[in-house]
Protein backbone atom coordinates (compact mmCIF):
# COMPACT_ATOMS: atom_id res chain seq x y z
CA UNK A 1 0.00 0.00 0.00
CA UNK A 2 2.83 2.41 0.89
CA UNK A 3 4.59 1.78 -2.42
CA UNK A 4 1.41 2.62 -4.36
CA UNK A 5 1.00 6.01 -2.68
CA UNK A 6 4.65 6.87 -3.30
CA UNK A 7 4.35 5.78 -6.93
CA UNK A 8 1.23 7.94 -7.46
CA UNK A 9 2.93 10.95 -5.86
CA UNK A 10 6.01 10.40 -8.01
CA UNK A 11 3.87 10.30 -11.16
CA UNK A 12 2.02 13.49 -10.19
CA UNK A 13 5.28 15.26 -9.38
CA UNK A 14 6.82 14.10 -12.65
CA UNK A 15 3.78 15.34 -14.59
CA UNK A 16 4.01 18.74 -12.93
CA UNK A 17 7.73 19.01 -13.59
CA UNK A 18 7.49 17.78 -17.19
CA UNK A 19 4.41 19.70 -18.33
CA UNK A 20 3.26 22.51 -16.06
CA UNK A 21 6.53 24.35 -15.39
CA UNK A 22 7.61 24.34 -19.06
CA UNK A 23 4.13 25.57 -19.99
CA UNK A 24 4.47 28.38 -17.43
CA UNK A 25 7.89 29.26 -18.80
CA UNK A 26 6.62 29.42 -22.40
CA UNK A 27 3.64 31.52 -21.32
CA UNK A 28 5.95 33.94 -19.48
CA UNK A 29 8.15 34.26 -22.59
CA UNK A 30 5.03 34.98 -24.66
CA UNK A 31 4.15 37.81 -22.28
CA UNK A 32 7.72 39.10 -22.52
CA UNK A 33 7.50 39.19 -26.33
CA UNK A 34 4.15 40.98 -26.14
CA UNK A 35 5.61 43.47 -23.65
CA UNK A 36 8.54 44.24 -25.95
CA UNK A 37 6.26 44.63 -28.97
CA UNK A 38 3.90 46.98 -27.11
CA UNK A 39 6.84 48.99 -25.77
CA UNK A 40 8.37 49.41 -29.25
CA UNK A 41 5.03 50.38 -30.81
CA UNK A 42 4.33 52.91 -28.05
CA UNK A 43 7.78 54.48 -28.37
CA UNK A 44 7.40 54.76 -32.15
CA UNK A 45 3.92 56.28 -31.82
CA UNK A 46 5.03 58.89 -29.25
CA UNK A 47 8.20 59.76 -31.17
CA UNK A 48 6.13 60.29 -34.31
CA UNK A 49 3.78 62.63 -32.42
CA UNK A 50 6.71 64.55 -30.95
CA UNK A 51 8.47 64.97 -34.29
CA UNK A 52 5.39 65.92 -36.37
CA UNK A 53 3.37 67.87 -33.79
CA UNK A 54 0.13 66.08 -34.62
CA UNK A 55 -1.91 63.02 -33.77
CA UNK A 56 -3.96 61.62 -36.63
CA UNK A 57 -6.78 59.11 -36.46
CA UNK A 58 -5.02 56.88 -39.02
CA UNK A 59 -1.81 56.77 -36.93
CA UNK A 60 -3.78 56.08 -33.76
CA UNK A 61 -5.71 53.24 -35.43
CA UNK A 62 -2.46 51.80 -36.81
CA UNK A 63 -0.94 51.94 -33.31
CA UNK A 64 -3.94 50.19 -31.74
CA UNK A 65 -3.87 47.56 -34.49
CA UNK A 66 -0.14 46.93 -33.91
CA UNK A 67 -0.52 46.37 -30.18
CA UNK A 68 -3.67 44.27 -30.59
CA UNK A 69 -1.73 42.01 -32.97
CA UNK A 70 -0.12 40.49 -29.87
CA UNK A 71 -3.41 38.71 -29.18
CA UNK A 72 -4.26 40.76 -26.11
CA UNK A 73 -6.60 43.66 -25.49
CA UNK A 74 -5.26 46.95 -24.20
CA UNK A 75 -6.39 50.13 -22.52
CA UNK A 76 -4.68 53.08 -24.22
CA UNK A 77 -4.58 56.38 -22.38
CA UNK A 78 -3.27 59.53 -24.04
CA UNK A 79 -2.55 62.69 -22.11
CA UNK A 80 -1.52 65.99 -23.67
CA UNK A 81 -0.39 68.93 -21.59
CA UNK A 82 -1.07 71.90 -23.82
CA UNK A 83 1.05 75.00 -23.35
CA UNK A 84 -1.29 77.92 -22.71
CA UNK A 85 1.00 80.77 -23.57
CA UNK A 86 0.92 84.01 -21.68
CA UNK A 87 -0.81 86.64 -23.80
CA UNK A 88 2.10 89.02 -23.10
CA UNK A 89 4.41 86.88 -25.20
CA UNK A 90 4.70 87.17 -28.94
CA UNK A 91 5.48 83.52 -29.80
CA UNK A 92 6.51 80.26 -28.18
CA UNK A 93 10.05 80.65 -29.52
CA UNK A 94 10.80 83.87 -27.61
CA UNK A 95 12.54 83.86 -24.25
CA UNK A 96 9.56 82.40 -22.43
CA UNK A 97 11.35 82.27 -19.10
CA UNK A 98 11.70 86.08 -18.99
CA UNK A 99 8.17 87.32 -19.74
CA UNK A 100 5.23 86.06 -17.70
CA UNK A 101 4.69 82.45 -16.88
CA UNK A 102 3.59 79.46 -18.89
CA UNK A 103 0.58 77.47 -17.80
CA UNK A 104 -0.28 73.99 -18.99
CA UNK A 105 -3.76 72.54 -19.17
CA UNK A 106 -4.34 68.86 -19.65
CA UNK A 107 -6.42 67.04 -22.23
CA UNK A 108 -7.19 63.38 -21.74
CA UNK A 109 -8.03 60.46 -24.02
CA UNK A 110 -11.74 61.22 -24.45
CA UNK A 111 -11.09 64.85 -25.40
CA UNK A 112 -8.32 63.84 -27.80
CA UNK A 113 -10.53 61.17 -29.39
CA UNK A 114 -13.24 63.81 -29.97
CA UNK A 115 -10.68 65.86 -31.93
CA UNK A 116 -9.52 62.79 -33.85
CA UNK A 117 -13.09 61.91 -34.83
CA UNK A 118 -13.81 65.46 -35.99
CA UNK A 119 -13.79 65.38 -39.79
CA UNK A 120 -13.77 69.18 -40.02
CA UNK A 121 -10.31 69.13 -38.46
CA UNK A 122 -9.00 66.43 -40.86
CA UNK A 123 -9.26 63.85 -38.06
CA UNK A 124 -6.12 65.39 -36.57
CA UNK A 125 -5.16 66.78 -33.18
CA UNK A 126 -2.64 69.56 -33.74
CA UNK A 127 0.00 70.26 -31.11
CA UNK A 128 2.57 72.99 -30.86
CA UNK A 129 6.15 73.24 -29.75
CA UNK A 130 6.39 72.96 -25.98
CA UNK A 131 3.36 70.71 -25.47
CA UNK A 132 3.87 67.46 -23.54
CA UNK A 133 2.41 64.18 -24.72
CA UNK A 134 2.32 60.87 -22.87
CA UNK A 135 0.82 57.52 -23.82
CA UNK A 136 0.14 54.73 -21.34
CA UNK A 137 -0.82 51.19 -22.37
CA UNK A 138 -1.77 48.17 -20.24
CA UNK A 139 -3.47 44.90 -21.03
CA UNK A 140 -7.07 44.37 -19.97
CA UNK A 141 -7.38 40.64 -20.59
CA UNK A 142 -5.95 37.78 -18.57
CA UNK A 143 -3.06 36.05 -20.31
CA UNK A 144 -2.26 32.34 -20.03
CA UNK A 145 0.74 33.20 -17.89
CA UNK A 146 -1.49 35.12 -15.47
CA UNK A 147 -3.98 32.24 -15.32
CA UNK A 148 -1.28 29.70 -14.52
CA UNK A 149 0.43 31.97 -12.02
CA UNK A 150 -2.87 32.69 -10.26
CA UNK A 151 -3.73 28.99 -10.20
CA UNK A 152 -0.43 27.79 -8.75
CA UNK A 153 0.62 30.71 -6.61
CA UNK A 154 -2.82 32.06 -5.67
CA UNK A 155 -1.78 35.53 -6.77
CA UNK A 156 -4.91 37.46 -7.56
CA UNK A 157 -5.75 41.10 -7.45
CA UNK A 158 -7.56 43.89 -9.18
CA UNK A 159 -4.52 45.31 -10.96
CA UNK A 160 -3.26 42.15 -12.58
CA UNK A 161 -2.02 43.56 -15.87
CA UNK A 162 1.36 42.14 -16.77
CA UNK A 163 1.86 43.84 -20.11
CA UNK A 164 2.10 47.58 -19.94
CA UNK A 165 4.26 50.52 -20.81
CA UNK A 166 4.23 54.28 -20.99
CA UNK A 167 6.19 56.81 -22.94
CA UNK A 168 6.11 60.55 -23.29
CA UNK A 169 8.02 63.65 -24.17
CA UNK A 170 7.90 67.22 -25.32
CA UNK A 171 6.68 68.16 -28.79
CA UNK A 172 9.54 69.70 -30.76
CA UNK A 173 7.69 71.26 -33.73
CA UNK A 174 4.45 73.05 -34.46
CA UNK A 175 1.98 70.64 -36.05
CA UNK A 176 0.13 73.31 -37.94
CA UNK A 177 2.53 74.97 -40.37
Amino acid sequence: MGDTVVTILAIVLAAVLMFIFPLMSVADRSDDVSQLSVQNSTTTFVDNIRSTGRITLAEYNRFVQEINATGNTYDVEIEVKVLDENPGKKTAQTAYEKIGENVYYTEYTTQIMEDLNDASNNNTKYLKEGDFVSVSVKNTNTTISQLLRNFFYRVTGNDSSTIGTSNGGIVTVNGRN
